[in-house]
């Protein structure tokens, strides 16, 4: 059986839920208990001074007036809604929120990882598998503190961590609704789930707060990444220097007893048809500048959706080839952890 998208698995989430929508949240219940921190188990913005957060915050909220978030560098004043490549204003937006089971297994465990899906994206792949969510941008409007609600309650359900999927366009808002969270009694670990299309200078606001970073890697040359995600031909640039940045911050994959997640990087790297991820370079890159323990989600999962049947080149499913390919690299650079 073929591994379903993550668009499938969300509908199909969505029809078990009942219709999966923010109200779901409201309801009471808990399907899992949250397991017991010790002292030294705890998430890292645990560890910062109470103000810290805020003012991180309030560091990255100034950015929403001539935005620089992220390599495009747009410099709109999204507070007065003007609207980058993102097409986000400052109010935070949200398609989805619940446990999901459908991410890498560290992250998922018994409760399932709690999931935040923002709507809008700022890379726009043209085989984009959630183009509702990124580029027709469905989804609701919500306040900082309702965000904050969000996450408790994903933690009251047992969720293992608060995972932020396409977050970077709304960081100033992420980070302050785990500021207001956290004195509600918010412990889980932060999962930073992003296209990798990050700036150095943002992602070292997010030093002592972020404990997992689930970026992905795309392209390892500029032309495919100009050509398939809205001409983001700086992306291999910008996503090297993001890895290595988070790599800094929180090291490779550490495990707690239950073999669930508790800080760490974790790459995803999806397989294109024709070598155009650029994968053979990707993995190199790793074992050279990261660490040949770097926890690594070869996905061969790649199927046209979105605007790639226009694409000849990536208008077919992986070959089971092209898969073994790129695991056979994988072991010739001596990496050790990556069929996540």
């Amino acid at each position: 059986m073929m591994t379903p998208t993550r668009r499938e698995f969300i509908a199909r989430a969505v029809r078990g839920a009942g219709g999966l929508s923010l109200a779901w949240l409201s309801s009471p219940g808990a399907a899992f208990s949250s397991a017991s921190q010790s002292a030294d188990d705890k998430a890292a913005y645990l560890r910062l001074p109470s103000s810290a957060l805020a003012e991180r915050a309030e560091a990255l909220k100034a950015r929403y007036k001539n935005c620089d978030l992220c390599p495009r560098d747009c410099r709109v004043d999204r507070t007065q809604g003007e609207k980058g490549k993102c097409q986000a204003s400052d109010r935070v937006k949200i398609s989805s929120a619940f446990p999901h089971f459908g991410e890498e297994a560290p992250l998922v465990g018994r409760g399932g990882s709690g999931t935040v899906f923002f709507s809008h994206c700022g890379l726009r792949c043209l085989y984009c598998q959630n183009s509702e969510i990124s580029f027709e941008a469905h989804g609701e409007e919500i306040s900082e503190r309702r965000l904050a609600e969000i996450f408790l309650k994903l933690q009251d359900i047992g969720c293992h961590n608060i995972n932020f999927v396409t977050p970077t366009h709304f960081l100033p808002s992420i980070v302050q609704a785990v500021a207001f969270a956290r004195p509600q009694g918010l412990r889980l670990p932060l999962v930073y789930n992003t296209s990798g299309y990050e700036r150095v200078e943002i992602l070292a606001l997010l030093d002592g707060i972020v404990d997992i970073y689930l970026p992905d890697f795309k392209y390892d040359s500029p032309g495919p990444a100009a050509k398939y995600s809205s001409e983001a031909y700086n992306y291999p640039h910008y996503a090297r220097l993001a890895l290595k940045e988070m790599h800094r911050q929180v090291g490779e994959l550490a495990l707690d007893g239950r073999g669930v997640a508790r800080r760490g990087l974790i790459i995803r790297h999806l397989i294109l048809p024709n070598r155009l991820a650029g994968t053979k370079g990707f993995l190199k890159f790793v074992a050279a500048e990261l660490s040949k323990g770097t926890a690594i989600n070869l996905m061969r999962q790649y199927r046209p959706e979105y605007r790639a049947k226009e694409f000849p080149e990536i208008n077919r499913v992986l070959k089971t080839g092209e898969y073994t390919e790129a695991l056979g690299w994988a072991r010739e650079l001596g990496l050790t952890r990556f069929d996540l």
